[in-house]
């Protein structure tokens, strides 16, 4: 008989070892919100399909056979392992335990992610967290992932979603290089200053401003160029020149005046993504509590 076969008879083999516990279908019926026929006949499908007779009946009682008291042990230890599993399920639900994965962009990452971590560890002892750093398309689903950080117009279906921020732009650059440079009132002044931008296409060095109904649009120039957000954001500090930035990258340099942000007026339209961040993960009713806790840790404790 193979797994499949054996699955309809689950519910027989539990009412039986009822049965036997009990001593009689009457009782074992009531015990179970059910009658004596239905159960009697569920002892007689049991049979059936086992081929073997399980149990002697007599008008007052019941007595097992050989095979029926074999059956029985396993029908026991059957029923004693659905309570356990049942109590380990309601455990587990009822409090947050195990390890979570969670992925993220590297510089969002390392700048807003992993600060929050240290916080979360504290506050659920009992919960270990995966951070993984890649810029690679993950899917929650296929890669097997709790959770998934990805900045994008709308979340893709199938999928879970929760809004984690807005991811924006600006130009920013040290106190020091801005009193030795000059500060830059419109964007045609970038010109005349060192930029740190992208340098990932030919055109990366084309910065668009808009300012209501205007954009103006400036080719910059610099003698550092970096595809990494982080050196970016040192180089500024460093004194190099106006860098452009994700709000995020920027947000604790700027919070303590290590960098000013430029021409604040004009909205920056990089061509690196802007726009919606997400929180994405398998659309499932029973979402575990471990996952369920850390989402809401990092909705309430980012400001990206």
């Amino acid at each position: 008989m193979t797994p499949t076969d054996l699955l309809p008879l689950l519910p027989d083999l539990a009412t039986f070892a009822r049965v036997v516990d009990a001593g009689n279908f009457s009782v074992a019926a009531r015990q179970l919100g059910s009658t004596p026929s239905t159960v009697s006949r569920q002892m007689q499908r049991l049979e059936r399909a086992l081929g073997t007779r399980l149990l002697e009946r007599s008008t007052r009682s019941l007595r097992l056979t050989e095979s029926g008291a074999e059956v029985y042990r396993h029908c026991t230890e059957m029923v004693e392992a659905a309570a356990s599993a049942a109590q380990a399920a309601s455990r587990l639900a009822g409090r947050p335990h195990g390890r979570v994965s969670v992925s993220a962009p590297i510089s969002f990452a390392q700048s807003v992610i992993h600060p929050l971590i240290a916080g979360f560890l504290r506050a659920y002892e009992e919960v270990a967290v995966q951070l993984i750093f890649t810029d690679h398309d993950v899917d929650p689903v296929r890669d097997s992932v709790d959770i998934v950080i990805r900045p994008t117009p709308t979340p893709p279906p199938g999928l879970a979603a929760r809004r984690l921020g807005t991811l924006q732009w600006m130009p920013c650059a040290s106190p020091a290089y801005l009193r030795e440079r000059g500060t830059p009132k419109h964007p045609k002044d970038l010109a005349r200053h060192d930029c740190l931008y992208l340098g990932e296409t030919p055109d990366d060095n084309r910065w668009t401003f808009r300012r209501g109904a205007q954009t103006h649009t400036v080719e910059v120039k610099g003698r550092y160029i970096a595809n990494d957000v982080g050196a970016r954001r040192d180089a500024a500090l460093a004194d190099w020149g106006i860098a452009s930035l994700p709000e995020f990258a920027a947000a604790d340099a700027l919070r303590d005046g290590l960098l000013v942000r430029v021409l604040p007026e004009w909205s920056l339209a990089p061509r690196a993504y802007s726009g919606p961040v997400w929180m994405l993960y398998p659309p499932n009713r029973f979402l575990p509590p471990k996952v369920r806790v850390l989402i809401d840790w990092l909705a309430q404790h980012t400001t990206a």
